[in-house]
């Protein structure tokens, strides 16, 4: 598995907010309530993964599920210095496996552009059948300091 361990362990509020800042992850939540929605995140996401080289957490796959149907992957992300091992697909792999496995679960998630060649690579496909229903309050930021 190389330099890194895969757990299902709940990270805080604090750490995953610090993990994204070196991350591309960083930029995909609205500024709206942000450490108080991060907060509700961590807490109580129905599959939450990590990797990580010592202490250091270099990976995270956070992923909502019916246990019997579908899993939506919400974050996939790791460590801008540890892109390249296949962590990301480990945490994709272990999440799907936990959730049901392969045979029984559809996995969906929402991508950025740049992550487009990455889901590609693992099989995954555009599904024109997905609906969205949105009336979220949404301001752009990336997480960089003290937010």
């Amino acid at each position: 598995m190389g330099d890194y361990t895969i757990r299902s362990e709940r990270v805080t509020a604090d750490e995953y907010i610090s993990f994204l800042k070196r991350t591309d992850l960083g930029s995909q939540y609205p500024r709206e309530r942000f450490r108080e929605r991060i907060e509700r995140l961590t807490a109580r996401v129905s599959i939450s993964l990590t990797a990580r080289d010592g202490e250091r957490l270099v990976g995270v796959c956070f992923g909502i599920t019916d246990f019997a149907y579908w899993l939506f992957i919400t974050d996939l992300g790791v460590d801008r210095e540890y892109t390249g091992r296949g962590i990301g697909s480990a945490l994709l792999h272990r999440a799907h496996e936990l959730a049901g496995g392969e045979r029984d679960i559809v996995l969906y998630t929402c991508i950025n552009e740049n992550a487009a060649g990455f889901y590609e690579k693992l099989g995954f496909r555009r599904d024109p059948d997905v609906m969205k229903l949105d009336r979220v309050d949404w301001t752009d930021f990336t997480v960089t300091g003290d937010e």
